[in-house]
């Protein structure tokens, strides 16, 4: 595991299947008062963690049910601390497809407005993470932000921005191919080849072609 993901933080070795069925018990019935005394335990977790699969476990706390209803703008420090500190595909994706489309949806003007900020951080995870927080979006894209959090990073060179971007567009792909199809011939000679291929992954097959 720790080869495969070319991690620093050794690992126990618990696969993802049995390590989310633990939890589930360990974190069943948890409850908190208020915002913080949740981010607290979300961050002792977090920080004092020697292997990643503890890591793994502050990210599924923060999906409880019992912290829906912490998902709004001020839990952004939280996760913003995460993905600059994790900076690694594993735990950014998580974040930023699940967490920050949640703040997305509770806070979208606060949230939108950090988006933009993000996506031309200095920070490549942070850059990432605005492309890919409405993976999970559909029909509800709001596809002004998703084309202004890509911009920036169009002539990137660096990877997880050029796969982010396909990614992001090939997941729309699958609600307005013809729209995915439009955006990359109009950005031809801006996107990457991998952004590209990525991209018109699922157009065709939506399309039928």
């Amino acid at each position: 595991m720790q080869a495969y993901m070319k991690s620093a933080m050794p690992y126990l070795g618990v696969a993802t299947t049995p390590r989310r069925q633990a939890l589930k018990v360990v974190f069943a019935g948890l409850d908190w008062p208020d915002r913080a005394s949740w981010q607290a335990d979300v961050l002792a977790i977090w920080r004092n963690a020697e292997f990643r699969e503890e890591r793994y476990a502050a990210l599924e706390l923060t999906g409880v049910k019992a912290a829906r209803r912490f998902q709004t703008i001020d839990a952004l420090p939280l996760y913003e601390e995460m993905i600059v500190t994790g900076a690694w595909w594993d735990f950014v994706d998580e974040i930023a497809g699940n967490r920050l489309w949640g703040l997305l949806q509770n806070d979208r003007t606060a949230t939108t407005r950090t988006m933009l900020a993000w996506s031309t951080d200095a920070d490549m995870w942070k850059r990432r993470s605005s492309i890919l927080c409405q993976l999970h979006a559909k029909t509800a894209t709001d596809l002004d932000l998703l084309y202004a959090c890509i911009e920036p990073s169009l002539v990137s060179r660096e990877f997880f921005l050029r796969k982010a971007i396909g990614w992001a567009l090939r997941q729309y792909a699958w609600t307005d191919p013809d729209e995915v199809a439009r955006y990359v011939a109009a950005n031809e000679r801006r996107l990457s080849g991998l952004s590209k291929r990525e991209a018109l992954k699922n157009a065709g097959k939506r399309r039928g072609k």
